[in-house]
């Protein structure tokens, strides 16, 4: 996974109205209902029913390190499906998304403009229709080139070219990124 194919993971997980299981018990119980069955459970975590029947019991209280982390990523992944699509239909289609960054921004610019690339930190407001891009892209199984492309023609058209009232024929691109969030 990539750096924006992780933050548009967290910031769905954002999303949440109400907070996912936190105790042992309570996270394999609610994996249960949902998988129906202890070895479907056991099948996605990687352990055996068994185990799971005692995580579910209260008999183990304290998986492996790596077994927890499986855990809590299986109930995130399925805790509240409809606030989570609600939010991001809301984003697609109206209010956008917000992207705060630090990459070094790479430029194809006409002669007599600088196209050295630098590192920059920004946070910027893209439209609805960048934020449809993203989610279809992702939802399609896009790699993070893909990602990059679409984030970075919306900072250059948004940020970049004020939307359109400055630098024609500027061409940006999202190279090495120190770090990247969005919310939404």
């Amino acid at each position: 996974m990539g750096d924006i194919d992780d933050a548009l993971g967290r910031a769905d997980r954002e999303a949440f109205t109400k907070e996912p299981p936190k105790t042992l018990k309570g996270q394999i119980g609610y994996l249960i209902r949902q998988l129906k069955t202890a070895k479907a459970v056991a099948a996605e975590l990687g352990v055996t029913a068994d185990s799971v029947n005692r995580y579910r019991r209260g008999a183990r209280k304290h998986p492996p390190r790596h077994v927890q982390v499986r855990i809590d990523d299986a109930v995130r992944s399925r805790w509240q499906p409809l606030v989570r699509k609600r939010r991001r239909s809301r984003a697609a289609s109206s209010t956008g998304i917000t992207v705060e960054t630090r990459a070094r921004f790479g430029y194809d610019a006409p002669a007599g403009a600088t196209d050295d690339g630098r590192f920059r930190r920004l946070t910027v407001h893209l439209p609805a229709d960048y934020a449809r891009r993203l989610f279809e892209a992702r939802a399609q199984g896009a790699d993070d080139a893909r990602l990059r492309a679409i984030v970075a023609e919306g900072l250059q058209e948004v940020y970049f070219k004020d939307g359109g009232r400055r630098a024609a024929g500027l061409e940006v691109s999202l190279n090495d990124i120190d770090y990247f969030d969005v919310s939404f």
